[in-house]
């Protein structure tokens, strides 16, 4: 899951990044002057609509990864702590094994 948070971080990031671009183009378009200035406002608005729209779809799929992620690990946490029983309780008895060894010497 940490891999897919810096995924999400780096997805987030470059929606930021083309907001500030957004914006840049906005200071630009308001130099520009008559059919030019008319154009510049049109993709700057199809622009906002994009962002808006991938916003909402990152939005989306960023909540249905979490989702399965808790969902997945809801299924599994069970084994994990079955596992983790065996786990120490195979470390107790290599304690011990190894405890009986230097006994006997």
């Amino acid at each position: 899951m940490a891999k897919e948070k810096s995924n999400f971080e780096e997805v987030e990031s470059i929606l930021q990044d083309i907001g500030t671009k957004i914006e840049h183009l906005i200071e630009k378009g308001a130099e520009a002057t008559g059919e030019a200035k008319v154009e510049i406002e049109n993709k700057i608005n199809a622009l906002r609509e994009n962002k808006t729209t991938l916003e909402e779809e990152f939005k989306k799929a960023k909540e249905k990864v979490e989702q399965a992620y808790q969902e997945k690990r809801e299924e599994i946490e069970p084994n994990l702590q079955e596992s983790k029983k065996h786990f120490l309780n195979a470390l107790e008895q290599i304690k011990l094994a190894i405890k009986a060894l230097f006994e006997k010497k």
